[in-house]
């Protein structure tokens, strides 16, 4: 895989892994940027449990210097950012290399701490 994934190459992806066809596939990621959007305009969260976090945040108005005329202070307005906070099944997917699947976190036999029996 590339390093860099278009909105397209994504779509094709989901459809593949997914089962579904790319249309499918495109109506749902359409369905899902909107939402987001939305949520995100009246000051609401989405969050990916495992994932991540989509937020808005405010950046508050200051004081700048102008790119052009260094010595002339400009005024920076406020301005709603959109901001990912990462969540800890991605961080921790990253930090094992292994970022191509992420696995909701659900406890297994090795994971419980559960020690396997001497005929094992």
């Amino acid at each position: 895989m590339s390093k860099s994934m278009s909105k397209s190459d994504l779509m094709d992806k989901i459809a593949e892994q997914a089962h579904v066809t790319k249309k499918q596939a495109e109506d749902v990621m359409d369905a899902f940027e909107g939402i987001t959007i939305d949520s995100l305009k009246n000051g609401g969260e989405i969050t990916l449990t495992g994932f991540g976090t989509f937020m808005a945040k405010e950046r508050h108005a200051r004081m700048g210097v102008n790119p052009q005329k260094p010595t002339e202070r400009i005024k920076i307005p406020s301005v709603t950012v959109p901001k990912f906070k990462s969540g800890k099944a991605l961080k921790d997917a990253l930090k094992a290399g292994n970022s191509s699947t992420i696995q909701p976190e659900e406890p297994n036999n090795s994971e419980t701490g559960k020690e396997a029996s001497p005929a094992e």
